[in-house]
């Protein structure tokens, strides 16, 4: 597995693999414009993961995420919003879950945040089991759960901050 910075010409390829993620996973909310939902503005950086020059995984560093869960972390640490990084956007293809794509994947953006001076941190829909599994086995503490709101749709969430190194 390789993982590298995510290019112009990913793009396309991660978009597919959105797709091909949210019609297995059956996500609570997706939005009609799925290209500025995989690809922010407030994105600060972002991953792939490749298998045999195939992009099986995605993973975004967003500088803010959600206003309800900014305002539940920084009220957790009693750091500002602009101190965190919120990792994001993290899809691993179907055939390639439980390889280890979404674990390296998540520590790449983690390590980056805290290159940048931030604090990791994430939220995930409760009933996202696997990831919930994932974020957990990997040590991350969580500290909150959360409804959000996504245009008419409520969604509860769990947030979570990366361990301490």
């Amino acid at each position: 597995m390789i993982v590298r910075e995510r290019t112009e010409s990913d793009l396309d390829a991660c978009l597919e693999l959105a797709r091909v993620v949210n019609e297995t996973d059956d996500p609570v909310y997706l939005p009609a414009d799925l290209r500025s939902f995989l690809f922010p503005a407030q994105a600060i950086a972002a991953w792939v993961a490749e298998i045999d020059g195939h992009i099986v995984g995605h993973v975004a560093l967003h500088q803010r995420g959600n206003d309800t869960v900014m305002q539940v972390v920084a009220d957790v640490t009693g750091l500002p919003a602009d101190r965190f990084g919120v990792v994001a956007r993290l899809i691993v293809a179907p055939e390639a879950r439980r390889l280890g794509v979404g674990r390296v994947l998540l520590q790449t953006a983690a390590d980056d945040a805290v290159d940048r001076g931030l604090q990791p941190m994430l939220d995930v829909v409760t009933r996202h089991s696997a990831a919930v599994r994932l974020y957990e086995d990997a040590k991350w503490i969580r500290v909150a759960e959360v409804v959000v709101q996504f245009g008419d749709v409520e969604v509860e969430e769990l947030v979570y901050l990366a361990p301490s190194s």
